[in-house]
């Protein structure tokens, strides 16, 4: 929580340098999907989860998961695509089964992405982006994957009013095995809506379905998603947001705030 109040206080204080054309702000945050949008050229945006709690129950089984320091850094390098890194600077879980308690930490892997917009980098109208990604296995169990793996998104979106906005985020992983050695497919896809119910507050509304082909054992999982972002700048952001599972294989709680700040 300190690091947390720390990354906040920052973010908020640093000063932004003015652009001659700056585009509306486009954040990462929050939801589950992936906005078509892309940093302008010589931009940097710094996004962070500080705070992240994940319920996952099941048979005589209960674990809690909690991340801080879940930091992104998107960089404008043309006028249509931009970089990104990503990792998780802390997290641990507890694992409560059979009356015994067992708790573990470490910090998360390196991911690296670049997203290329192919319409609209601006996210106005209809947009579209590709975006490959690779994640190197540099974390420790239980936050990192244990081998490295790679896939690429396909986030679209499309304005029907100044109001509302529709998006799309499809994506396939070469995802790591269970066991954290191999490399297997997954697929994910998430269709969201959100509305601007204040001049600096918008609500997002998401559902997911991801089917994971790990060779441990086939799931599918549903999950539905809501998220607040309140904008009282035209360069800072915070927002919370709750996902829910709606089947057995997917997570049951998903409970999380973070800021993101453009340079």
């Amino acid at each position: 929580m300190r690091i947390g109040i720390v990354v906040l206080v920052a973010l908020a204080l640093v000063p932004k340098v003015a652009s001659a054309q700056e585009r509306d702000f486009c954040s990462d945050r929050p939801g589950i999907g992936t906005p078509a949008c892309t940093v302008s050229p010589g931009q940097v945006y710094v996004e962070a989860g500080i705070g992240d709690w994940t319920l996952e129950r099941s048979a005589g089984e209960r674990e809690d998961t909690f991340l801080a320091g879940d930091f992104l850094v998107r960089y404008g390098v043309a006028d249509h695509s931009e970089v990104q890194i990503g990792w998780t600077a802390l997290g641990f879980s507890r694992t409560r089964a059979a009356g015994s308690i067992e708790h573990n930490s470490g910090t998360g892997d390196v991911t690296l992405a670049l997203r290329r917009n192919l319409v609209h980098p601006d996210g106005s109208g209809f947009s579209v982006a590709v975006m490959p990604f690779v994640t190197l296995p540099v974390g420790r169990e239980p936050i990192g994957a244990g081998d490295w793996s790679a896939g690429a998104l396909l986030p679209l979106s499309y304005e029907l009013s100044d109001k509302i906005n529709i998006a799309a985020t499809t994506e396939v992983d070469a995802a790591v095995d269970e066991d954290g050695s191999g490399r297997h497919l997954a697929f994910s896809e998430v269709v969201g809506a959100s509305l601007q119910v204040a001049e600096t507050l918008t609500a997002t509304a998401e559902y997911q379905v991801m089917a994971d082909h790990d060779p441990q054992g086939h799931q599918v999982q549903h999950v539905s998603g809501l998220s607040l972002a309140w904008q009282p700048g035209e360069n800072l952001q915070f927002d919370v947001g709750a996902n829910a599972g709606l089947d057995h294989d997917a997570p049951d709680l998903e409970v999380y705030f973070g800021v993101s700040r453009r340079f």
